[in-house]
């Protein structure tokens, strides 16, 4: 049925019936650890005095990349008027969209691949140890510029990939699908990178820039499909997260369950973050990939178990939306065999409601954002669909991007949005 529903390009919501019963021995089993996730976090932190160093913005924060946490309480009473549910709990909004440097969830793993390149090559090279301080990292940019950094995107992955390695030295080579906005490309050229453009799609797009640096030594193509690096930088967020929530006096658990909402393009995003919140929050937290109806390729590849194997266009779909950063075909090759028995389900949104919530987000929150951040808040809506949830329940939406939007182009999303409120 779900299947039929997606081929007509409607609305649906999959719930995951063959989920693990034991959580903790899934999550082991998949070749990423707790500790891997740890390493990570550590590795972020040896690199914060560079980052402090090189992006003032992140000062305040001593060089750590995060993003803030704020309850939406208001967002929500709107809502269900117009959706006419109710939602039980409380409702907040991750806004990785003002995460500092590039503006979206792509900071988290992006520049954590870039940064863990960047260590392996100098240590390799004799020109850096693990204590030595990270901030002095500036003064190898002539040895960075002899190598190039590719990654194929839709925009926001090239954006965070492409302004952290200018910034360093590396030349750099963004290959961008028919979907990417101009102003992205724009921002990209503005840091003195190489954007080449595809009338094609995503998959196109990753496919020349994995070619593009086969037989270069001295490329390294960042693969979007099928990276671990991406995956544990975005991972890290969860102990983040929980560290915010604490801040809140609020302690998830059977009497505070969580429910998280995460837009899905490709995979690797939504992927690392879920799978850290199940390795640090267990059985407590329930995540959701959000996806466009023209673009359903994660929801696709696990409810037919053929994940990577199919591509929405085997089911007649066109794989356009105005959500660009979801604008994804085929799902990653890595994401959805690592938490098919783990993601707790996934829905479809319409772009039309995308840009109703953008608005509404705007109008009753004041926080702005690209269509793609709104996926999410579907989530909400099909909540229902879950059953009794506790009264103290606790749903978070996670915002992917929408800060870096100029202001010209959010007065468009905006008043696109209005048409459907």
């Amino acid at each position: 049925m779900v299947l039929e529903q997606l081929k007509r390009m409607e609305e649906c919501f999959w719930l995951n019936n063959d989920l693990t019963a034991d959580l903790k021995t899934e999550l082991e089993s998949n070749g990423i650890r707790y500790s891997d996730i740890e390493d990570a976090r550590a590795r972020l932190n040896r690199f914060a005095p560079l980052l402090k160093k090189i992006f003032p913005i992140t000062q305040k924060s001593n060089g750590i990349i995060e993003s803030p946490l704020e309850c939406i309480n208001n967002f929500k009473s709107v809502l269900e008027k117009k959706e006419d549910v109710k939602i039980s709990g409380d409702v907040y909004i991750k806004l990785d969209s003002h995460l500092p440097i590039s503006g979206s969830i792509k900071a988290r793993g992006g520049i954590y691949e870039v940064l863990k390149y960047t260590e392996d090559l100098l240590l390799q090279n004799n020109l850096l140890s693990l204590d030595s301080d990270y901030s002095l990292i500036v003064g190898h940019k002539d040895f960075l510029s002899q190598y190039k950094i590719a990654v194929g995107s839709t925009g926001n992955l090239g954006l965070s990939i492409g302004i952290m390695s200018a910034k360093l030295g590396y030349r750099v080579e963004v290959h961008m699908s028919n979907d990417a906005k101009e102003w992205k490309k724009q921002m990209l050229r503005e840091h003195g990178c190489n954007v080449i453009t595809y009338e094609s799609d995503y998959g196109r797009a990753v496919e020349e820039g994995r070619k593009s640096s086969e037989n270069d030594p001295f490329c390294y193509f960042i693969d979007d499909e099928n990276s671990k690096n991406l995956f544990l930088g975005y991972s890290v967020a969860a102990r983040r997260l929980k560290g915010q929530l604490e801040s809140f006096d609020i302690q998830i658990g059977e009497k505070r369950p969580l429910y998280v909402y995460l837009p899905c393009g490709v995979g690797g995003g939504p992927g690392g973050v879920a799978y850290g919140l199940k390795s640090v929050f267990g059985e407590h937290v329930k995540c959701f990939f959000a996806e466009p109806t023209h673009s359903p390729c994660m929801m696709l590849g696990l409810l037919t178990k053929q994940h990577d194997a199919i591509s929405v266009n085997d089911i007649g779909l066109d794989n356009k939306t105005a959500a660009d950063g979801l604008a994804v075909g085929r799902a990653s090759k890595l994401v959805g065999r690592v938490l098919e028995h783990i993601i707790d389900g996934c829905f479809s949104v319409s772009d039309s409601n995308m840009y109703k919530y953008l608005a509404l987000m705007a109008k009753t929150q004041d926080i702005f954002l690209e269509p793609s951040a709104l996926a999410g808040v579907k989530g909400l809506v099909f909540s229902k669909e879950l059953g009794n949830i506790h009264p103290n329940a606790l749903h978070l939406i996670w915002a992917t991007g929408g800060s870096m939007v100029p202001s010209v182009e959010m007065e468009k999303f905006l008043k696109e949005g209005e048409k459907y409120l």
